[in-house]
């Protein structure tokens, strides 16, 4: 990179960006707050230190995880993601307990209303057991009952 197009980190740490600059990939000047905020928690050294420890095919990654975890700080010091991730458990098992709610509340309506309750779905074809049933009314209709004829 040249002196003119210096990475979001050099530019902030006011400083000559060099050809190999570890942070001027992960950090482009397009988008100077991204670094700042990295900065203020990290410092420039331990991102630097951070990212060559990590295998280059990783960094992109290692540096978005940096930053994230970096605005988790700035908006929550003490917990940072620990307190998203927190927060969100939470949201989970209160939802989830709303559900084992709403599934008693079904099954109670449905055991107190049984004539609410879905019929099966008709067997093979609808037309043959309408017939079937047709000629079961014809039959009963046509016997003999031990007690004569309604």
């Amino acid at each position: 990179m040249s002196s003119f197009s210096r990475c979001a980190a050099c530019k902030y740490l006011r400083r000559k960006c060099p050809q190999d600059c570890i942070l001027a990939p992960y950090f482009p000047s397009s988008n100077p707050q991204r670094f700042a905020c990295v900065h203020k928690i990290f410092g420039a050294s331990n991102v630097t230190k951070m990212l060559q420890q990590v295998p280059v095919h990783l960094r992109a990654e290692a540096a978005e995880c940096i930053s994230y975890e970096a605005i988790a700080r700035v908006q929550d010091p003490v917990y940072g993601c620990v307190g998203i991730i927190t927060q969100l458990q939470q949201q989970i098992i209160q939802i989830h307990s709303e559900i084992m709610k709403i599934k008693g509340d079904i099954i109670t309506h449905h055991s107190a209303h049984p004539q609410h309750q879905p019929l099966p779905p008709p067997q093979g074809d609808p037309c043959r057991s309408i017939s079937i049933h047709q000629q079961e009314q014809d039959n009963f209709q046509s016997d003999e009952h031990p007690f004569g004829n309604f």
